[in-house]
């Protein structure tokens, strides 16, 4: 069949006798760029040992080296989404992949810090493409009645490469050097662009809008100053020059990118959108699933290794539940039956109860052993498998067609704003309850190992261990009140926008 030009391909018009025969195939390509993308958000950080001892790295190299990557991504999605509109998505989707492909080499073939650092800079470029057009395209080629599983499928795969990342990265530094974690993505992405120039269909904003140049730099120059002050806050404080300077540079900038929105005739995000309850219900929504995500993924971590004092890899093996789960559910396509029956507000607020359900089990029943631990697992994945289809397909359905592009910007930005607020915030929570808990020997510790360097005796240390514990819990649960909040506030507001829509 030919590729379209337009935003109404043959299966987006809703009649099944009218959809591409090829668009599972179109969906697989599309996962497979999705995949590498997320991959390399995760693999990197086993590397962490083997770059610090060959290159050199120092701490600073090593927090930029895995945020050169976000930063530039985070800034990136809203302007590539637009311009994925404009110019065409599957022209940007192979743009993309050959962005990803040459950071990649550049990044395997890297001898200083520096050279891995902009390699890394170059390729989250690329992966702000792939991050827009991937969830463009499945909107444009899936009709309203599949939209629901193809986008689950298309989530499901965040979770496969949350999984899979470190432990693909452990296999490889066992057998090869550091560089072979990038190298990986060559074949893939070549595959990628092969595939998507086959088979995905073009489609782009038919209006053919004057780009909105002046928005693009504005919601670059703001989205990478909120995004950098919540990646620094933890490391340098929330009060210092650095995380207050970037943090009132971002939202000045966005101030200004929305003022010129909405006088701008052709605006890149029409800010007419956040008058749509669904909109924003899906949008609140949003953040708080990724907050909740992004806070206890971290939490995890340091929950299995620093208190039930799993090893890197031990650890990676025993949080694959989350993602299985996951990938089961929205592969069998259980979330995609039950939303129809059940509704977006029923799906969200029901997904994101077992999410905090989940967090609290986790929080309540995993202290002393994998056993509560794994329930909680289980539990999470089931809410994230309801919640995060419905969650993108109420964001994208709010949205025009001719503006998919810039939907799925606004869903990556929410996912990168989210996982670092949960980041930030709940480590907030865990380091403030750690240090009101501290003996008096260890006051004043920044972390659990140097807090255990200060202490004198076992009963000493014991003390410490328990003490960080109870701060890993207590941020568990906020993490857990917090998304039940927000289940809560984005189904009434979807449930809102229902009724006034009827």
């Amino acid at each position: 069949m030919a590729a379209t030009t337009t935003d109404s391909p043959p299966s987006a018009t809703g009649g099944g006798q009218h959809r591409l025969p090829t668009r599972w195939l179109i969906l697989a390509v599309i996962c497979l760029a999705q995949l590498t993308v997320l991959l390399d958000n995760t693999v990197l950080t086993v590397a962490i040992p083997s770059l610090t001892e060959d290159l050199g790295a120092a701490t600073s190299d090593i927090q930029w080296m895995i945020n050169a990557y976000s930063l530039v991504q985070a800034g990136l999605l809203l302007t590539a989404g637009s311009a994925a509109d404009r110019y065409g998505r599957k022209k940007l989707l192979a743009v993309g992949l050959a962005l990803f492909g040459i950071g990649s080499l550049g990044a395997a073939l890297s001898e200083t810090t520096g050279q891995l650092i902009a390699a890394r800079a170059g390729m989250g470029v690329g992966g702000a493409l792939l991050m827009t057009t991937t969830l463009a395209v499945v909107v444009q080629v899936f009709d309203a009645d599949e939209r629901p599983k193809a986008i689950g499928l298309w989530g499901a795969v965040s979770s496969l490469g949350f999984a899979a990342g470190p432990l693909i990265g452990g296999a490889l530094l066992n057998h090869y050097w550091w560089g072979s974690i990038f190298l990986i993505n060559l074949p893939v992405a070549v595959l990628g662009l092969l595939a998507v120039l086959k088979w995905v269909p073009e489609s782009k904003n038919p209006s053919g809008d004057r780009p909105d140049l002046l928005g693009a730099l504005l919601s670059t120059i703001g989205m990478t100053g909120v995004v950098f002050a919540i990646i620094s806050g933890p490391g340098h404080g929330w009060t210092s020059g650095r995380v207050l300077g970037s943090a009132f540079v971002g939202l000045v900038t966005l101030a200004f990118f929305a003022l010129w929105e909405r006088r701008f005739p052709y605006p890149m995000l029409d800010m007419h959108f956040f008058r749509n309850n669904r909109f924003v219900g899906a949008v609140s929504g949003g953040i708080l699933v990724a907050f909740g995500m992004g806070g206890s993924f971290f939490l995890l971590g340091q929950h299995l290794q620093l208190v039930l004092h799993y090893d890197p890899l031990e650890t990676g093996l025993r949080m694959t539940p989350l993602a299985l789960v996951i990938v089961v559910l929205n592969f069998t396509g259980v979330g995609a039956r039950l939303l129809p029956k059940i509704g977006t507000p029923g799906a969200i607020a029901g997904g994101m109860g077992l999410l905090a359900a989940g967090l609290a089990a986790i929080a309540v029943l995993g202290a002393d052993g994998y056993g509560g631990m794994l329930l909680g697992l289980i539990l999470m994945g089931m809410g994230i498998a309801l919640s995060m289809p419905a969650m993108a397909n109420a964001i994208m359905s709010a949205i025009p067609p001719e503006k998919a592009g810039v939907g799925a910007g606004v869903n990556g930005t929410l996912q990168e704003c989210g996982n670092g607020l949960g980041v930030a915030v709940l480590g907030a929570v865990l380091n403030s309850r750690f240090a009101a808990l501290l003996p008096a020997v260890a006051a004043g510790a920044g972390s659990l190992p140097e807090a255990l360097a200060r202490a004198g005796s076992e009963e000493e240390r014991a003390t410490i261990s328990d003490a960080f514990a109870s701060g890993v819990q207590a941020s568990q649960l906020v993490g857990a009140g917090a998304v039940l909040a927000g289940g809560v506030v984005a189904a009434v507001l979807l449930w809102r926008a229902e009724r006034v829509d009827r």
